[in-house]
């Protein structure tokens, strides 16, 4: 068994500033190809999960010339405890964006894509149809770009489901953001059963399955394995796990930040345990990277 240091923990008893550790350190976004994107995305008055949830690669991402574009708006109808999204009533959506967020990859000249949303909750179809015709349109303007889409839980509403992942993308991806004892602090609109049947219904449409979870937020080595172990019996390909950091005092607070040695741990368990490709790393964060998942 490896132990490791301690970096920090909040037992939650008293108020208190946990410090980032020197890895956790990211670069300011700068350069060229950073302003040439942020241009792009003001012109096409496009929303990317890399301002709104606060990405910490949004710098090398951008400065690389890519973007995670979140369509659907920029209002989400969950308050999951975790996220810096903002949470209320969601306005009308425009269902010109398909085309705006089709241009402006076709602009950028993306090679991958990852296209993402809030969800819509109030919607009947969760706003499946309006990522059927987001998918659409990329692939009619740049037939060449493959398209990782990470869409939201359709509670249960499975149509929806389909509809959202027939379009044509190459990976479908759905978070499962936590273990299982902490959905009901961290995702208190959600259930780790459905999201692990709609990651199944995934799988048997014959698409790419992708998930996500964050570490340090009080999970346990072994209650990390179980969840690998479920996601593996629902048909999950590709694994990310990145440290959560906190994005405001409203939100919930880090318990620990886990050393890049037990990222690398987890690494080597998870594809031992049957997944295929298993991106972990204090810094990775679902779409960090994505452009290595098309073909595992």
């Amino acid at each position: 068994m490896i132990e490791l240091p301690v970096i920090a923990k909040n037992d939650g008893k008293q108020p208190q500033k946990v410090r980032k550790p020197n890895w956790l350190r990211v670069k300011l976004p700068v350069g060229e190809e950073f302003k040439k994107v942020r241009k792009l995305v003001d012109q096409h008055k496009l929303h990317t999960i890399c301002e709104s949830g606060n990405c910490p690669n949004m710098g090398e991402c951008w400065g690389a010339g890519t973007a995670t574009f979140m369509i659907l708006g920029n209002v989400c109808t969950r308050s999951c405890s975790f996220c810096a999204v903002a949470t209320g009533r969601p306005p009308e959506y425009d269902e010109e964006e398909p085309v705006r967020v089709a241009e402006a990859i076709k602009l950028m000249k993306v090679k991958h894509a990852v296209i993402t949303s809030v969800n819509r909750d109030e919607l009947k179809d969760r706003g499946a149809e309006i990522w059927y015709q987001t998918v659409v349109e990329v692939k009619k303007r740049s037939p060449e770009t493959t398209i990782e889409t990470l869409i939201p839980d359709v509670k249960g509403n499975w149509d929806a489901l389909h509809r959202m992942i027939e379009a044509g993308q190459e990976v479908v991806s759905h978070n499962m953001e936590t273990v299982e004892r902490l959905y009901r602090r961290v995702r208190p609109q959600a259930k780790y059963a459905r999201s692990l049947e709609q990651t199944k219904r995934t799988k048997e449409y014959g698409k790419r399955t992708k998930s996500g979870i964050m570490l340090g937020l009080g999970e346990k080595p072994e209650e990390v394995y179980k969840a690998m172990d479920d996601l593996v019996e629902n048909g999950l390909d590709i694994l990310t796990l990145g440290q959560y950091l906190q994005p405001t005092k409203m939100h919930i607070e880090v318990a620990e930040f886990i050393h890049p040695d037990l990222f690398a741990k987890y690494k080597e368990e998870g594809l031992k345990r049957g997944l295929k490709y298993v991106e972990s790393g204090p810094l990775v964060r679902s779409s960090y990277h994505a452009e290595r998942h098309v073909n595992v």
